[in-house]
């Protein structure tokens, strides 16, 4: 089929006929059809009937609008630029497969980025179980040397804010990274992780708080002067 614009690597795996469900991405939106739209803009909502009918120009522009968003978003909870590229692609066929599940309680946008974070969370479990199947048959081999910690001396602000983001829980850094660095609203983050508003705000204010403790130098022992 041709398209318009840019060519996406995932065009010619995408069928215009939804298919079934998208692993164990299950959105649940279970709603009346006349209130599909529900809290949606008209925009929002005629990107997701395009979709819905297999137009690739509505997918095109949803790659347009939210795919460098994506990558970044991929990239941080992954930490390498080709998982991040890997797991937008992935996300797209998914979106493919279960757009006809979609009934509108939240936006389109926030449904795509919804999948895009079970991805990231599926490509991660499988990179463990690769780490850990390789370093077995590394084991049977021989011992292998530890390897040595990076320099800490006049770390770059990136790296120092990469390396404490990697101290944070997953759920922190997946609500800081959305909230502080993506611009989400705490009720679309509640949406895309399955967690209440309330657990939102208390998980970003924990990471903060985390951060904070991870960035700040330590204070010496008189830093409160002598009493």
């Amino acid at each position: 089929m041709a398209s318009a614009g840019l060519t996406l690597r995932w065009e010619h795996r995408i069928s215009p006929v939804a298919g079934g469900g998208a692993g164990r991405v299950q959105p649940a939106e279970i709603e009346d059809r006349s209130n599909r739209t529900s809290g949606m803009t008209p925009e929002d909502a005629a990107l997701a009937d395009g979709c819905r009918a297999g137009d690739m120009a509505a997918y095109e522009r949803l790659y347009h609008a939210q795919g460098a968003r994506m990558r970044n978003l991929a990239r941080n909870l992954l930490g390498s630029q080709s998982d991040a590229e890997d797991a937008v692609q992935d996300t797209f066929l998914k979106i493919q497969r279960s757009v006809s599940s979609f009934r509108g309680q939240s936006s389109f946008v926030t449904w795509a980025f919804r999948i895009l974070v079970n991805t990231c969370h599926d490509m991660r479990r499988s990179r463990v179980r690769r780490k850990e199947h390789t370093q077995d048959e590394r084991d049977q081999d021989q011992p292998q040397p530890r390897e040595p910690r990076a320099p800490g001396a006049h770390p770059s602000l990136r790296m120092a804010l990469e390396r404490a983001l990697a101290e944070l829980t997953k759920h922190q850094r997946e609500v800081f990274l959305l909230y502080e660095v993506e611009g989400f609203r705490h009720s679309e983050i509640a949406t895309m992780l399955e967690i209440s508003e309330t657990a939102s705000k208390n998980t970003l204010f924990q990471a903060k708080r985390n951060l904070r403790s991870v960035l700040e130098p330590p204070r010496s022992a008189d830093a409160g002067g002598v009493r």
